[in-house]
C-alpha cells in the first residue's frame, strides 16, 4: 500500500509540473504578444503619424517642345537622344528654317523621320531642363496634403537605385487637381482628387537621377 501511495503521489508531482510548465509557456505568450502590440503602437506613433509616404511619384521636369514655325519637310537633324545641348544651338532643319533651343538641356526625344512634312507646331525634338528636375508624387487630397507645406524636410526611394535613400525638401505643392474624365456614377461618393506634390533636392549629389525613374516619397511632418 505505501509504495501504491508512493507511485500516486510521483503521477501527482508530474502532472502538477506539467501544470506549471503550460502556464509559464502562457504566461511567456502572453508578455510577447503584450510586447508585440507595444511595439506596433510605438511604430504607428513614431512613424505613420510623423510621416506621410507617397508611393506613385517619378522623376520629372517639364519637357520642351521644339517645333518649326513654319510647315516645311524635315531636311536635317543635328541631335540624337541623350545629347547635351547649349543654348541656342540648332536641333534640326525643317525646309529652309533651322529650329534652335532657347536653354540649354538633355535631348530626350528625336522624330527621326527625314524627308516628313511637319506642320507648325509639330514636335520634332523634346529637351529637358536638367536643373528643373524634381520627384513629381500624385497625392490623394485625404491621405494627409493638409499637413504639407513648402520646405518641409522629405526622403525618398528611386527604384533603379535600391536601398539607397535620397534626401529633399517640399518644393511645390500644385494648386490644381488633376482633372480626370467625366464620369457618371449612381453612387453618392465623390471622387477622390489627386495633388501633384515636387520635391527639391542637390542635383549636384544625385547626378545619375533621370527623367521618368520611378520613385517613392516620406514626407515628414515636423
Amino acid at each position: 500500500m505505501a509504495q501504491e501511495t508512493t507511485h500516486k503521489t510521483e503521477q501527482e508531482h508530474k502532472k502538477e509540473a506539467g501544470d506549471g510548465s503550460r502556464s509559464n509557456i502562457l504566461i511567456i505568450g502572453g508578455v510577447v504578444l503584450g510586447l508585440l502590440a507595444l511595439a506596433v503602437g510605438l511604430y504607428y506613433v513614431l512613424v505613420v503619424q510623423t510621416r506621410i509616404s507617397i508611393d506613385k511619384s517619378e522623376v520629372s521636369a517639364p519637357v520642351i517642345n521644339l517645333a518649326p514655325a513654319n510647315p516645311g519637310v524635315l531636311k536635317e537633324l543635328y541631335v540624337s537622344e541623350g545629347d547635351t545641348v547649349l543654348p541656342f544651338q540648332p536641333v534640326a532643319r525643317v525646309g529652309d528654317a533651322l529650329i534652335k533651343t532657347q536653354t540649354g538641356g538633355i535631348v530626350i526625344s528625336v522624330q527621326n523621320t527625314i524627308g516628313e512634312i511637319f506642320a507648325p507646331s509639330q514636335t520634332v525634338v523634346q529637351m529637358i531642363d536638367p536643373s528643373k528636375l524634381r520627384i513629381v508624387g500624385h497625392l490623394d487630397e485625404d491621405k494627409g496634403l493638409d499637413q504639407i507645406h513648402v520646405g518641409q524636410d522629405a526622403s525618398f526611394t528611386v527604384d533603379a537605385f535600391p536601398g539607397k535613400k535620397f534626401d529633399g525638401t517640399v518644393y511645390s505643392i500644385s494648386e490644381a487637381t488633376h482633372q480626370n474624365d467625366v464620369v457618371f456614377n449612381i453612387s453618392d461618393k465623390r471622387e477622390v482628387k489627386q495633388f501633384d506634390i515636387k520635391i527639391g533636392y542637390d542635383q549636384n549629389a544625385y547626378p545619375e537621377l533621370k527623367q521618368g525613374m520611378s520613385a517613392k516619397i516620406v514626407i515628414y511632418k515636423k
